[in-house]
């Protein structure tokens, strides 16, 4: 999304990147390594130097999640350079940090509160998320959904005809609280129940070992020829998974979650979903409407909703329909540009 925001086009505000490459890919995220030290202090030089260039008098910064090692991180960085800028807008893709500090150790509290204290702005991306703004004495705080170019139309859309098994899809990174067990367990339960259906897991191994627990699984229930793991998919081929399935499936309870952006990637292509009431998600996944939400860690209540949706091609049809609407109205990335520099412009008059 901050790739996103960066290729807008804006009239009210101009935008300065400096980019924060901590982490190469998920299986790095929250793990301390040497070298990001050095990224750290590198960072800290390039956003010195873009202030005194520019000339800014905002900084807008994405704090990290609950996790000890961000946190660190975001302290060390912030307090650094916070004080260079008279504003600082925070836009919390993930949510809950507001409440990490008696994590940390006593020394780095007063640390914590210097760095995340009173921002003239705090952005998140649902009403549902933890408001960490407002925990962190924010001025103001509002809620900005993200979006999505518009991609239907630049694949080819399909649904399985009559005999074909349905195709069930799950994108993210494949790790225990994206509900992956959790879609696993659900999966084999509607096998048993005699669906005529085969899943598809898009993403990238969070560990090994829990690759391993989820290849037994899916060997000692007999559904090795039902269950293919992707791997991760970009651009036109990512979209044709999406294009391609009769059902959106994301049970997650991701730590951080605070939207569920491949909720909407799937509504962009009318499909329904079945997803969790869990953080932001239900702000993109109405219950009832384009699709299920059902409790979290709950398998049975992800199979019952599934097994609706399997039952019922016109119920899998209107809900569809009713995602693609949603989408349309909320999700789209025009509509996230031009709230996002509202948003910004607004900072001027805190």
């Amino acid at each position: 999304m901050i790739e996103a925001l960066l290729k807008g086009t804006y009239t009210k505000v101009r935008l300065f990147h400096v980019r924060l490459a901590f982490s190469e890919d998920m299986e790095s995220v929250g793990k301390f390594a040497v070298r990001k030290l050095w990224i750290l202090f590198t960072t800290i030089v390039r956003i010195w130097i873009a202030r005194f260039r520019y000339r800014t008098p905002v900084l807008y910064y994405p704090p990290s999640g609950p996790n000890k090692v961000p946190v660190l991180r975001d302290i060390i960085l912030l307090n650094a350079v916070r004080w260079m800028f008279s504003k600082t807008v925070f836009h919390f893709h993930a949510g809950g940090v507001s409440a990490f500090a008696p994590e940390l150790p006593a020394p780095f509290r007063p640390l914590f509160n210097m760095a995340y204290r009173k921002p003239a702005l705090a952005i998140r991306t649902a009403p549902q998320n933890p408001e960490d703004g407002i925990a962190l004495g924010a001025r103001k705080s509002i809620v900005v959904p993200n979006g999505l170019p518009d991609m239907r139309g630049t694949v080819t859309e399909r649904t399985a005809a009559p005999g074909e098994p349905l195709t069930i899809l799950f994108c993210g990174v494949l790790i225990p609280s994206k509900g992956v067990g959790v879609l696993l367990n659900a999966f084999q339960r509607i096998v048993s129940q005699g669906a005529n259906v085969q899943l598809e897991l898009m993403g990238k191994w969070g560990d090994a070992v829990f690759q391993e627990e989820m290849a037994a699984f899916v060997k000692e229930h007999g559904l090795v020829d039902r269950v293919r793991f992707l791997g991760v998919k970009r651009d036109n081929e990512k979209w044709a998974h999406f294009a391609g399935c009769d059902i959106f499936c994301f049970p997650s309870f991701f730590e951080a979650e605070s939207f569920g952006l491949v909720l909407a990637e799937a509504m962009q292509f009318a499909k329904p979903v079945v997803t969790t009431n869990w953080r932001g998600i239900p702000s993109v996944a109405e219950d009832g409407v384009n699709g299920f939400t059902v409790p979290i860690k709950d398998p049975e209540a992800v199979a019952d909703r599934l097994m609706r949706l399997v039952d019922d091609p016109g119920l899998r049809q209107r809900m569809g329909r009713e995602g693609r609407r949603i989408f349309e109205e909320r999700f789209t990335l025009e509509r996230f540009h031009r709230n996002m520099e509202n948003a910004l412009a607004s900072v001027h008059e805190t």
